[in-house]
């Protein structure tokens, strides 16, 4: 079974009357697949919320701040990442995430650094969809 790419995790603090997660989740597997043009089958996501005094809050963010980490497969454009950028904070805003408190990092990992499908690198595997959007 090959595990679907990219690879998301979704980091922020409990709080009470935050969205929920399957909304976040949905949120931004929904930017991915705007921006990226990845299947719809296409998602691993994980979600990590800490305790306040596990999670330092910087000057200028509120309780809100959200850390989305995405690791994918390199070769998408810099027009794709920016169309993901956006798309994540328009979707995350709509849950009541103000846009500011947004914080997005993508790892752009070479397909030869995935080791995948029974040990494959992935460069050598045929994943039936465009990467280069």
């Amino acid at each position: 079974m090959l595990l679907p790419m990219p690879l998301v995790k979704i980091e922020r603090r409990r709080r009470d009357g935050a969205c929920a997660k399957a909304d976040l989740f949905e949120a931004v597997h929904q930017a991915i697949r705007a921006a990226f043009h990845t299947p719809p089958h296409d998602r691993t996501q994980r979600f990590v919320e800490y305790q306040a005094e596990d999670f330092e809050i910087p000057p200028g963010c509120s309780e809100a701040l959200t850390i989305i980490e995405i690791s994918a497969f390199a070769g998408r454009s810099l027009d794709a990442k920016r169309a993901l950028y956006r798309e994540i904070v328009s979707r995350t805003s709509a849950l009541g995430i103000p846009s500011e408190d947004v914080f997005i990092v993508l790892h752009d990992v070479p397909l030869e650094n995935w080791g995948l499908k029974g040990g494959q690198a992935a460069c050598d595997v045929d994943f039936g969809f465009k990467i280069k959007v």
